[in-house]
């Protein structure tokens, strides 16, 4: 059994915490900025981690890569994890636009769930940026709901091995991811007729 800590990543690990610090710097500062102007705060939250050595192990096999330092920082792209929560969808755009202009990173790829969700209904906005250092970040950004649903998805799917009514679970899982969608459009329209009133 592998031990806790991080050693597919060698020595490495000190870079990373810095990519790590100082996206973090740069998040807050965003957020700082953005609140001055607004008057609100766009970012419920932010989580920010190195992903653990035996979660990048386990991924790695699911590729069908090898355990090593290479796969973890050059085939897999999130060994550097950040999830962003917004309270509202226009937040998520805002801020992506942010980080894109960030200096010392540039976009390797991005995928909207928000505007084309997952089948399940999965909704959330990704982007793997690249340091000049060379190392990888996956971003998330996310709305309150869209978080949510994602972790009550996450645990019912992987806590628990479902062996029945799966088809009913997946439809449900679905309608409740729509419903929520439904919400953050409905709040954001009420906080546009807020802002312009």
């Amino acid at each position: 059994m592998t031990e806790i800590g991080y050693d597919i990543y060698g020595d490495k690990i000190p870079e990373m915490k810095e990519v790590l610090q100082d996206l973090e710097t740069h998040i807050s500062s965003i957020r700082d900025k953005l609140t001055k102007e607004n008057g609100m705060d766009p970012i419920e939250h932010f989580l920010a981690r190195i992903k653990s050595d035996e979660s990048m192990r386990e991924k790695c096999r699911r590729r069908n890569l090898p355990e090593t330092q290479e796969s973890a920082l050059q085939e897999i792209f999130d060994a550097i994890g950040i999830r962003i929560v917004c309270a509202f969808l226009d937040d998520i755009y805002t801020i992506r636009d942010y980080l894109a202009g960030m200096n010392g990173y540039k976009i390797i790829r991005e995928k909207d769930y928000i505007k084309n969700a997952k089948p399940n209904g999965y909704r959330s906005y990704h982007m793997i940026l690249q340091s000049e250092s060379g190392f990888y970040c996956e971003i998330q950004l996310r709305t309150i709901s869209m978080d949510t649903w994602a972790a009550l998805e996450h645990h019912m799917r992987y806590k628990k091995s479902i062996t029945g009514n799966t088809d009913l679970i997946s439809s449900e899982l679905k309608r409740c991811a729509d419903e929520l969608a439904s919400t953050d459009i409905s709040m954001q329209a009420i906080k546009k007729l807020i802002m312009t009133s």
